[in-house]
Order: C-alpha cells, then structure tokens, then sequence
C-alpha cells in the first residue's frame, strides 16, 4: 500500500477565499489506484511554509509519496519548485521531464511549467499543476512507474525481478 501526502500551495487557498479543488481531484485519483491519502494540507505560496510541510512528511516515514499541486509557474509567487530543491536528496528528473512532455501535447502552455521531483530519504516528491485537471493529468503519467519506483526506494529484495524477466524475453534494459 503506497501512503500518500497531498500539500496544496495557494495563497487563496490558504487564506479560504477559493476552495481547494486541486488537492481533492488528487486524492480521489490517488484511492481510485488502491493507494492510501494519508495527509492533505493547504499552504501560501511561501518559500518556508512549503519546505517546513515537506520536510515534516519526508522525516516522519510515514509518507511514501507527497504530491504538491500549485506554485511551478512563472508568476513571482510561484516558488514550489525552489521549496523542493530545498529539501530534496536527489532529483528525478525523468519523472518530471515525462510529465512536461505529456503535457505538452495537450497544451503548449505545459512549457512554462518549471515543475520538479526529487527524492528525500525515502519519500518521493512530485510536483503537480495547480489546476484539477493539470494536476491529474501529470499524476496518471507516472502511475505505471510508482509501484517499482517505492520497491527501489524501500529496498525491496524482489524489485529487481520485473528488469530480470525483460531481460530474459529480449528486452534491453535501460538501466
């Protein structure tokens, strides 16, 4: 069972003039894989107030995955990329250059994004558009890999298997 954290970064949000939308269309699309939301949290657009909830979740062990919606654009405020690179160990570029690609054919505007993903300790941090359908989008490209994903991440004896079996029926590994 995959635990999942969703942080929401909004000023509006934050301050309850616009409800969430985002986080919730998340966490729907999170249970409706068989995965477990375990914390959900709105925030301002604020440098500290976004590395203080992620850092929180990473240490804890208790998250698996958090899922940041909001804050990767281009507007002066938009600074959930940089709380990320704050906090993380080691980025994971691929993810985030897998769902900028996707997004990218449904709309050009997907270019802008400057959305980032990384890893601390063994937490996965995926940043998301701040729309309920940017947000979902993104998420259901890296679906298929986040299984194997946390079986590397956890250590897993048998995670290793599924590159053995490809390997075996001609497929090249990529890694």
């Amino acid at each position: 069972m995959i635990r999942f954290a969703i942080l929401t970064v909004s000023d509006r949000s934050a301050r309850g003039e616009r409800p969430d939308t985002s986080g919730p269309a998340l966490a729907e699309a999170v249970i409706n894989h068989g995965w477990m939301v375990v914390e959900q949290k709105i925030v301002p657009d604020e440098i500290e107030s976004i590395k203080l909830a992620l850092q929180n979740w990473c240490d804890s062990q208790k998250i698996d995955i958090i899922l940041t919606t909001g804050g990767t654009g281009f507007a002066p405020r938009d600074v959930t990329p940089e709380a990320t690179l704050a906090v993380i160990e080691r980025a994971t570029p691929g993810l985030s250059e897998a769902m900028r690609a996707h997004s990218m054919q449904i709309h050009p505007h997907a270019m802008l994004s400057r959305a980032v993903s990384g890893i601390r300790r063994h937490t996965l941090i995926l940043n998301l558009p701040g729309s309920p359908k940017g947000a979902t989008e993104n998420f259901a490209v890296v679906v298929p890999v986040l299984p194997h994903a946390m079986e590397l991440l956890h250590e897993d004896p048998d995670a290793e298997t599924g590159h053995l079996s490809s390997l075996s029926s001609g497929h090249k590994s990529l890694i």
